[in-house]
């Protein structure tokens, strides 16, 4: 089983480019479609604010405004998906409800890109990054320079669920890698779980893999797979998002917001 449709979500914005030449690189790498869903402001989230049955004169210039704005950043997507110049694009443009519209896209795609602003919550496009990956529990990729398809791949595992879930989702990208390692650190872990087993696990799968075995003492998760994704020069880190509840996960921060607040790899995660 392989990657067919990638999906990048778009404001309509200049910084957009940058987001679709990343997603670029993983599309191709998989030869799959690469959906650009321009996602903009939804009018409906005014109506509250509006009131039942009245239309002053701010709120339809407010109307207006995000009308104007939806039809430009419909207009830009469309520019840079062409400059783009990959035969197995598409641009898309969401109507209201923008909400629905993007998770039934993500609902039908393999894996959604984003971009770091998004995933750290800056800019228009960080409400959808929580949609995909928390409400739509979606495999999402945080692209950050020096994404490719055929690099070096860090497992994180703790033989739990969430990093099961994006194993087996990145199966693809495990199999296409030139190196995959997979880090954890048992001896620090109240869950029993060996690396080997995820190494026999992949090797089955036609992915060869070898282990990293961290020192759990006096250190953060997050702090032990950055060490281990920088020395062993990973491209992108696998490991599943939000192991806690997300109330705990937005108080405490989590190893989830750690990694996406770093400076890492790229991230797969699947929650």
């Amino acid at each position: 089983m392989s990657w067919a449709r990638i999906m990048a979500p778009l404001a309509g914005a200049p910084t957009d480019r940058g987001l679709l030449e990343s997603a670029r690189v993983l599309a191709e790498g998989f030869d799959a479609e690469l959906a650009c869903v321009h996602a903009p402001a939804d009018m409906a989230d005014l109506m509250p604010w509006m009131g039942e049955g009245f239309m002053g004169g701010v709120q339809v210039t407010a109307l207006e405004s995000l009308k104007e704005a939806a039809v430009e950043g419909h207009r830009a997507v469309d520019r840079l998906v062409a400059e783009l110049g990959y035969a197995r694009s598409r641009a898309i443009s969401l109507d209201s409800p923008v909400w629905a519209g993007l998770a039934m896209e993500g609902r039908l795609s393999d894996v959604i890109v984003f971009d770091s602003a998004a995933a750290r919550g800056k800019g228009p496009l960080a409400e959808s990054f929580q949609q995909m990956i928390a409400d739509e529990q979606r495999p999402v990729m945080v692209a950050r320079p020096g994404l490719k398809v055929g690099g070096t791949v860090l497992v994180a595992w703790d033989g739990g669920k969430e990093a099961s879930r994006a194993m087996r989702t990145a199966l693809p990208l495990l199999q296409k890698a030139a190196m995959v390692v997979v880090a954890g650190a048992p001896g620090a872990s109240s869950r029993n779980f060996a690396l080997e087993r995820l190494v026999e696990f992949l090797a089955a799968r036609g992915v060869t893999a070898t282990t990293k075995v961290l020192d759990g003492t006096g250190n953060d998760a997050a702090t032990l797979l950055l060490g281990a994704a920088r020395e062993v020069g990973a491209d992108v880190m696998v490991a599943g998002a939000f192991g806690h509840p997300r109330l705990q996960e937005f108080i405490f921060g989590g190893t989830t917001r750690s990694l996406l607040n770093s400076d890492g790899p790229s991230l797969f995660l699947s929650h």
